[in-house]
């Protein structure tokens, strides 16, 4: 992609985001504000498995680190909510750390299983430090620090204009998203991206050329966590200001997956799209029908479908469209 096509698309990003929500319902809002939250997370998923080839299954894990350590220090301990953003990110990225330290010995299916068990343990942990965490029952911000949560009063005022709250958070969400987005695209496309690739593409030809693979595997899932722990904090504040256990099921990290296969690994672009999709698409397949058991098998048959039609995910489908422009420019 030419440089002017990649500075009208970042541009064109951002006028979407600033516009967009004056176009949607209060309740849209939210929505969208959601899915910027996963937007992020699968945004640090997409620089471990996509970049880097390591399988991860446990980035809902780490979206709990960061959720509650907003939570935790929110409520107990006098934060304000936004303060604790970039803090959750360090919690998360110290967590992504220690779970990428098993990257360095295994692989494939071995390390997907060893994220995944990560994943499955986590509502137990959480449960299990109820003088922490609150146990099964939470954290609800609104009853433990009502004035620390940015827009939980009313309105939020922003260089000298009033926001409604969803709007706020939507802003918010998205807007570092996109900074969050801008890193990760510097990022691959220096030294260290192309240490990732080389890593993903073959780690004996890597190991070969002089590459540390243990050590890009490890900083891969740090800075995945970095990104998880971030969308999880936000996901506090989109969420009610309320967090427990069960909002952090293993469930979280494959839905993160889906969206980060459906987007297409390796795509930074269709990251967004991806967001988007598991955002929605279980709404909808919700909508389809009430029987027990049928919006997951319409939500299914969704991902299926998706696959066949763009094994690439969407993120190849914008490639193709903006091929021939990108050839003319």
């Amino acid at each position: 992609m030419s440089r002017v096509l990649r500075v009208v698309v970042a541009a064109a990003a951002v006028a979407l985001v600033l516009t967009l929500p004056h176009w949607l319902s209060d309740a849209k809002a939210a929505e969208f504000a959601r899915a910027g939250c996963f937007f992020i997370a699968i945004l640090g998923l997409n620089l471990v498995t996509g970049y880097t080839g390591q399988i991860s299954l446990g980035h809902g894990a780490l979206m709990a680190m960061g959720a509650y350590t907003t939570a935790i220090l929110t409520a107990d301990h006098g934060f304000g909510d936004l303060w604790t953003i970039p803090l959750a990110g360090l919690v998360a990225m110290a967590a992504g750390f220690a779970l990428g330290l098993p990257a360095r010995r295994l692989s494939g299916l071995y390390l997907a299983l060893a994220t995944f068990a990560f994943a499955v343990a986590m509502p137990a942990i959480l449960k299990r430090f109820s003088g922490l965490t609150g146990g099964s029952q939470g954290i609800n911000l609104f009853d433990k620090a009502l004035n620390r949560s940015t827009g939980a009063l009313g309105h939020v005022h922003v260089l000298g204009r009033a926001l409604a709250t969803n709007d706020f958070l939507f802003y918010l969400t998205w807007g570092i998203g996109l900074v969050l987005a801008g890193a990760a695209w510097l990022l691959v496309r220096g030294r260290v991206g192309r240490a990732f690739r080389a890593v993903r593409d073959s780690e004996v030809a890597a190991a070969s050329s002089g590459i540390n693979t243990g050590f890009y595997k490890t900083l891969a899932f740090a800075i995945s966590g970095f990104y998880a722990g971030v969308g999880g904090s936000l996901f506090v504040l989109v969420s009610n200001w309320f967090v427990s256990p069960s909002t952090f099921g293993f469930d979280k990290s494959l839905l993160l997956v889906v969206g980060a296969v459906v987007g297409g690994l390796g795509s930074l672009a269709g990251i967004a799209l991806g967001a988007l999709f598991i955002q929605f698409v279980p709404s909808w397949a919700a909508n389809l029908s009430n029987a027990p058991g049928a919006p997951s098998v319409f939500f299914g048959a969704a991902i299926v479908l998706v696959m066949i039609l763009l094994p690439v995910g969407l993120g190849g489908l914008l490639r193709k469209l903006t091929e021939p422009l990108t050839r003319r420019l």
